[in-house]
């Protein structure tokens, strides 16, 4: 009789528990008022520079989000130069006489449908990539691809990392910064290829090549990216990352400089 009193007990409390658990997850899918997101790049290399624009989308929505047309977007920087771009493809918008360079301060302007967002992002000066090459990954678990960059002691850095493999530019990428340190060189080492359907390292095949972009970016931007990444830099319409552009428009608007290495697989 007390086992049977001990076991209703018991289920009377799990019973509260989950009823209270119920209340507790509740998901709001209402519908929300679309969001303008802008991403733009410019960087020390020869132009042309991209901005595109689309919308965001409700929750229960496709993820296929509506290119923004017909907007006005110029850039400026602070030598006195305004470049304004112009619409090539739904949503796609590139500059003609923009050059980018390290120092300078560049101004983005939007203007859709009445509504105007800026942003303004400083070039930072070049690192280089001092070199690249390929260690074995810890307990075996496959190739990593190693670079080592030349970093500027004492001054804030901060840097973000994308890849290609055999030209195709891989997903996800890696930022960091350095935090002022004296430190003249910095390591640091990436899993080159992985599977898209499991997730598992695959390995690299004789004749790959890897490409490696080092960008170096201005302190707005880094921290745009490295919100983002806590989505594994997949997120296409990017709520949660800090924006660097006014009028609570998302997105962001980046001038990097930008340099490369290329590594081929033996």
């Amino acid at each position: 009789m007390r086992k049977n009193r001990s076991i209703l007990l018991t289920l009377v409390v799990v019973s509260v528990f989950l009823s209270s658990c119920q209340k507790v997850i509740h998901l709001d899918l209402s519908s929300s008022v679309p969001q303008l997101v802008i991403q733009g790049n410019v960087y020390d290399e020869v132009g042309p520079y991209m901005v595109t624009l689309s919308k965001t989308v409700n929750f229960d929505a496709p993820s296929i989000y509506p290119p923004v047309t017909n907007a006005i977007i110029t850039i400026s920087d602070n030598a006195g130069k305004t470049d304004t771009l112009s619409q090539t493809t739904d949503g796609t918008y590139v500059t003609s006489t923009l050059q980018g360079a390290p120092g300078r301060t560049y101004t983005l302007k939007v203007i859709v449908d009445g509504e105007t967002y800026t942003s303004s992002s400083t070039m930072p000066e070049a690192v280089n990539i001092d070199s690249i090459y390929f260690k074995k990954a810890p307990l075996g678990r496959g190739t990593l691809v190693a670079v080592d960059i030349k970093n500027q002691p004492n001054k804030d850095n901060f840097y973000r990392v994308i890849h290609f493999e055999n030209g195709v530019q891989a997903t996800g990428f890696s930022v960091f910064s350095d935090n002022t340190s004296d430190i003249e060189k910095i390591s640091f080492s990436f899993r080159p290829t992985t599977d898209t359907t499991t997730g598992a390292p695959q390995k690299l095949a004789k004749g790959d090549i890897i490409t490696v972009w080092l960008e170096c970016l201005d302190k707005g931007v880094f921290e745009y990216f490295r919100t983002a990444n806590r989505e594994g830099g997949q997120n296409a319409s990017p709520a949660n990352p800090v924006s660097n552009i006014s009028n609570s428009a998302l997105g962001y608007f980046s001038t990097s400089t930008v340099r490369k290495g290329i590594i081929v697989y033996q």
